[in-house]
């Protein structure tokens, strides 16, 4: 008859509880690798990247608006003189300031609104060959468009 060991259990070897409590220590590591990977890619895709489309959004519909004042005024600019215009944008998008610009090269003009790495490039149209447009802006306060006839 075989001698009893006093750590064993009717049917258990000693060597169980050892495997078991290693499998849990395994089990409860590799979960939490996959909630720390999971914390960090959250912001990214989940806010970041949501974010930064709404935020290219509005920068599209400001640079329209602002594409649509510049034609406007000269559509109505008279021959001989000048003509300015007053108007406020956001004053923030998405809690951010931005910054607007006249980007002229070449024949093609543009009106650039950026943020850091995010930015929407819109084309004014139909003044682009007759008349450049230059100046910059940024989302605080009001805005001044002016149209002089000599050009200066």
């Amino acid at each position: 008859m075989r001698a009893r060991s006093p750590f064993t259990v009717e049917g258990r070897e000693p060597t169980d509880g050892v495997t078991n409590l290693v499998e849990y220590i395994s089990i409860t590591g590799i979960l939490l690798l996959l909630l720390i990977v999971v914390l960090f890619t959250v912001n990214d895709v989940f806010m970041q990247g949501p974010g930064d489309t709404l935020r290219y959004y509005s920068f599209t519909d400001i640079g329209n608006g602002m594409s649509v004042r510049i034609v406007d005024l000269y559509v109505i600019a008279p021959d001989q003189g000048t003509i300015s215009t007053r108007f406020i944008l956001p004053s923030d998008v998405g809690g951010e300031d931005y910054f607007v610009r006249a980007n002229q090269t070449g024949v093609d003009q543009t009106i650039v609104v950026e943020r850091n790495s995010i930015h929407a490039d819109i084309d004014i149209a139909g003044i682009g060959a007759t008349k450049g447009v230059t100046g910059n802006t940024t989302s605080s306060g009001w805005n001044l468009i002016t149209y002089n006839s000599s050009g200066v």
